[in-house]
């Protein structure tokens, strides 16, 4: 079961809204509006994006990564990868 399970429905209303931000950019364009307005909603949809995707790591870290840490073995030394790679994918976004 992923981590996130229990915020489910949370994450999906920010990625509703975000999928909203980028409709509303495809109208901005379509409507020939100025550069810079553009380029802000794109700055917030961005940072709406990324604080998504740290809250699901952050559920990642402590569920599926905290219980392979428990169990000990490969699985922990996989997961402990997985999420470093991650981090570093997030960290260059």
């Amino acid at each position: 079961m992923p981590g996130y399970t229990d915020n489910r429905a949370a994450h999906l209303r920010r990625l509703r809204r975000v999928e909203g931000q980028v409709r509303g950019l495809q109208a901005m364009i379509e409507d020939g509006r100025y550069c810079i307005d553009v380029l802000t909603q794109i700055s917030a949809a961005t940072r709406a994006l990324q604080a998504v995707g740290l809250e699901l790591l952050e559920e990642h870290l402590s569920h599926c990564v905290a219980e392979a840490v428990a169990a000990g073995g490969d699985e922990a030394d996989a997961k402990v990868a997985e999420a470093s790679a991650a981090v570093a994918r997030l960290v260059r976004s």
